[in-house]
């Protein structure tokens, strides 16, 4: 590609899709004369309901005070599934290799957004409202992906926990944060080996007991065993939410409203989490990914990180998607030859 032609999914005409270590360089001396203008610049890559003219708001003396494009409001999930939905909606969105089964699973951007849609209105019906926090401990399924934007639509912060943690530490997670539903699954594989993934959470809601606030759980079947279910509490995922409408009008986030809480996976003390903010993260997550990503034909982009981490959230949720990407994911680990499931 050597006219530097933009592509036209992007709505920002300011950089080619490739550049020349002169234009880098060019872009650099911008950022660094002009950082409020470069980063509004680079909030065109996303979709705002209203556009920001506030940058970098702050100080980093004595009270920090950080903010950023501040008057801006918008939702995550439209800026990786509704704008694309008119000149990209028959393209594959999503990837889901399910090893264990020896199978895929591809939606496209139109699929997504119904997953999505529908996820949002079975939320909203068991009583989660924007603000609130949802805990979202899956394997790397595609309804992992359909959580966090089904979250990020209704404006409710998803809490996505890493399948390895032990009951005692999901239990303090869901304490810290205030998680009033969960979304989980009933088992995963990695590698040969199998993760319990409902009996870890039943037995961190036994252990979290009264200082909880979850009301609702939903299980993602992942393979054929009994699940132990809690009438009143606890629904399989699929029979409860592909009941649903498949269209729910997204709510709209001031740009420092939080998107997600993400726990570091220390064990020892009270549990940490950082808070991210939906304006911020979001231009962030489309320009990094953006500056990496050239949307060829075919293209399809692939990050080993578990979505439990902020490396699975940027690289393979929100940047590719914000970008109109092609993303990819598998439920057990990269190895060949392929283990054998026992």
């Amino acid at each position: 590609m050597t006219d530097h032609t933009l592509i036209p999914a992007r709505n920002y005409p300011d950089y080619p899709a490739l550049m020349t270590p002169e234009q880098l360089q060019a872009m650099r001396e911008q950022a660094q004369r002009d950082p409020d203008g470069f980063w509004l610049q680079q909030a065109r890559r996303i979709h705002w309901c209203s556009r920001p003219t506030q940058g970098f708001k702050g100080s980093f003396e004595n009270d920090v005070s950080i903010s950023w494009f501040a008057d801006g409001t918008l939702n995550a999930s439209v800026c990786c599934i509704d704008r694309h939905l008119t000149d990209r909606g028959d393209q594959v969105a999503l990837i889901s290799q399910r090893e264990a089964h020896g199978r895929s699973e591809k939606l496209t951007y139109t699929d997504l957004h119904e997953r999505v849609c529908r996820l949002a209105n079975a939320l909203t019906h068991l009583g989660v409202e924007k603000g609130h926090r949802v805990a979202i401990c899956l394997p790397m399924v595609a309804e992992a992906v359909v959580s966090m934007l089904a979250c990020a639509r209704i404006g409710a912060v998803h809490v996505v926990l890493f399948g390895g943690f032990s009951a005692e530490g999901i239990a303090e997670r869901l304490v810290d944060s205030g998680a009033v539903a969960v979304i989980t699954a009933n088992m995963a594989w990695r590698g040969n080996k199998p993760v319990a993934y409902k009996q870890s959470m039943d037995e961190a809601l036994r252990k979290a007991g009264g200082n909880s606030g979850v009301h609702s759980v939903l299980v993602v079947r992942t393979s054929e065993e009994a699940v132990p279910m809690l009438p009143g509490r606890d629904y399989d995922f699929h029979d409860f939410v592909d009941n649903f409408e498949a269209d729910f009008v997204p709510a709209v986030m001031r740009a420092e409203d939080p998107l997600f809480m993400l726990y570091t996976s220390g064990s020892t003390g009270k549990p940490k989490a950082v808070v991210h903010a939906t304006g911020g993260y979001m231009v962030w997550a489309a320009y990094t990914m953006g500056m990496v990503y050239t949307h060829q034909p075919g293209d399809v982009l692939w990050c080993t990180a578990d979505v439990a981490w902020i490396t699975g959230h940027t690289s393979v949720v929100y940047g590719p998607l914000a970008n109109g990407g092609t993303t990819m994911i598998s439920d057990s680990l990269p190895t060949y030859p392929q283990p054998q499931v026992v």
